[in-house]
């Protein structure tokens, strides 16, 4: 079967390759502290199931233990090195087969094969203290070679240390008015994607929360992100197929082999 993507919202999409099912950074509530779903209803059990799910760094939107907890027992948790000592609440998960990575690590799961690759992110759960956890992204191969960043900046080895791929799950936005360092907008996105050149790609990471009672504050960061990266990367990356999905929405990407 060829490789199919479901993006649930936010960073959590479902990567079906090779008859094993990886979903990325699962998010799986409709309010997390000050932030809150605004767009696309709550991904159904049926979301939940996986073979392996991929943690692409410690904040809260991303390594969310209570969905975490959710998934079946025995799928396999790829997590950042250093992740259970920082998070104590992953160590409760025993009904889960945890295995902490770092970039160039590789984890064989039924026909697939996962590489572990740097990302520029802030890889701390709390924005003070030492960093021991790593930020990454992963590249899942099978039938098709699927990138998914994670959160990430633009780096200048992003195409030497990703590697060929296939697809590129990007992020084109974030969850507040203004997105930090270490994050890719529409244009950086579209920018990623000329270097990468793929044959398709799917923006993620935008247009899902948004933090309560900041509606009226830059409200074109939460709406636009995914149409602007449309129009960039048609103009930085013609060659690559982007496919602007709607919450809950799947796509069988076209894959150049």
């Amino acid at each position: 079967m060829p490789v199919e993507i479901t993006w649930w919202g936010h960073a959590t999409c479902t990567v079906e390759d090779s008859n094993v099912r990886v979903l990325t950074d699962p998010l799986f509530v409709r309010r997390l502290a000050h932030l809150r779903r605004r767009r696309g209803a709550l991904p159904p059990p049926a979301a939940w199931r996986a073979d392996v799910a991929l943690v692409s760094h410690l904040h809260a939107d991303h390594l969310h233990v209570p969905s975490l907890a959710r998934l079946a027992p025995g799928t396999r948790l790829l997590v950042p090195r250093g992740a259970p000592r920082a998070v104590p609440g992953l160590r409760r998960l025993t009904h889960l087969q945890v295995s902490e990575v770092e970039p160039g690590d590789e984890t064989s799961v039924g026909g697939l094969r996962i590489r572990a690759v740097p990302a520029r992110h802030d890889g701390r759960r709390l924005p003070v203290g030492p960093c021991r956890s790593p930020a990454l992204g992963y590249v899942v191969e099978g039938e098709a070679r699927t990138y998914f960043a994670g959160d990430t900046g633009l780096f200048e080895e992003m195409a030497k240390e990703v590697g060929p791929v296939d697809v590129a799950l990007l992020p084109v936005g974030g969850w507040g008015p203004y997105l930090g360092e270490g994050h890719l907008d529409a244009g950086r996105a579209a920018e990623a994607l000329a270097r990468l050149a793929p044959a398709s790609a799917v923006p993620v990471h935008y247009g899902t929360y948004w933090p309560i009672g900041m509606d009226a504050v830059r409200p074109h960061e939460f709406h636009a992100p995914g149409e602007e990266f449309v129009r960039l990367a048609a103009h930085r990356a013609p060659g690559v197929t982007v496919h602007r999905l709607a919450h809950g929405e799947s796509v069988r990407p076209e894959v150049a082999r």
